[in-house]
């Protein structure tokens, strides 16, 4: 009985087997187109993942990661990020950087994108959507530059006709207390238009149908935009919600490295531009490769809880 049992579920494996293998064969052309994407992330993604290992060695880059010898304790240098004096200024400049700019960030692109959903002139709309994604395609050093045009204390504009007007200029960026403001400010211009492109598309998918029902109905502008728009794009939110939460610790490197002065490093200095300087320029590898090890894990916890959470709404990455 139990060798019969045995052949009959060997059997249903088998026949799965061969299903499963003449699905794929009859898709082979997709698969075959697949095949570069696999390629890329297993080559660039997942191989030099071998390179953790640094973070529990102290590395010695004329020795290699496997003649390295291993640190003691194995946490070492996670201790040594920890025990920093400026671990807790790190972290909290991080968090707060990277939370400003996933609110004022979001915000204002679905504002604009429902903007340019509902307004009736096309030429304006084409208008308005290119000029708002155009900075998008400019380097951080081009936008440093505009910004000092504008927000320098002795020489930009907006100081410059402060002082005609009889008023003191503002150090926009050297103030402890208005940095952040040009950080965040500088970097939702920049994205403004390109976060609006996203949204646009998943509004373009919402059945028409609903909004002339709405309006049959009596629905307003406000109401439809309330009732059908928002709701429709609900699940593309959550997703670029989980995305940014999956990246927080990421507060962005290239623009605060080039931004930033010596006069702000309390409110503007993070966890990558101050592991760029202890970490790479003295080269301990291995220190940076600890704190890079450790923003993973955090991101990684991040994006399963927030995905959790998200569940419960309807949406979800899985």
């Amino acid at each position: 009985m139990a060798a019969a049992s045995k052949g009959k579920a060997a059997s249903v494996r088998t026949s799965r087997a061969a299903r499963l293998m003449r699905q794929m064969w009859s898709m082979k052309a997709l698969y075959l187109m697949l095949l570069p994407g696999i390629a890329y992330y297993v080559i660039y993604k997942y191989v030099p993942m071998y390179g953790i290992v640094i973070a529990f060695k102290d590395y010695d880059i004329l020795e290699g990661i496997f003649g390295s010898p291993w640190a003691d304790p194995w946490y070492k240098h996670f201790q040594y990020f920890y025990e920093s004096p400026y671990f807790g200024q790190l972290l909290s400049n991080t968090f707060l950087i990277s939370i400003y700019k996933m609110i004022w960030g979001m915000v204002p692109s679905i504002v604009l994108a429902i903007l340019i959903h509902e307004g009736r002139i096309l030429w304006l709309n084409r208008l308005v959507q290119t000029l708002s994604y155009m900075p998008h395609f400019l380097s951080w050093v081009i936008i440093y530059g505009i910004g000092i045009a504008f927000f320098s204390e002795t020489s930009g504009l907006i100081n410059r006709w402060m002082t005609e007007a009889g008023h003191s200029a503002i150090p926009f960026l050297t103030s402890t207390d208005l940095f952040r403001g040009v950080l965040v400010g500088t970097d939702v211009w920049k994205d403004l238009g390109w976060g609006a492109i996203v949204y646009l598309a998943a509004m373009s998918s919402i059945d028409t149908t609903l909004y002339e029902a709405a309006r049959i109905d009596g629905a307003g502008r406000l109401r439809r935009i309330w009732h059908i728009t928002l709701p429709g794009i609900r699940s593309v939110i959550v997703l670029l919600l989980i995305l940014r939460l999956g990246s927080i610790l990421d507060a962005g490197f290239e623009q605060i490295y080039i931004m930033y002065n010596i006069q702000v490093y309390p409110v503007a200095d993070i966890i990558d531009t101050w592991v760029y300087r202890v970490g790479l320029e003295q080269l301990n590898f291995s220190l940076a490769t600890a704190v890079g090890l450790f923003k993973s894990v955090i991101g990684l916890t991040l994006v399963y809880s927030s995905n959790r959470l998200a569940r419960r709404w309807g949406g979800g990455l899985w």
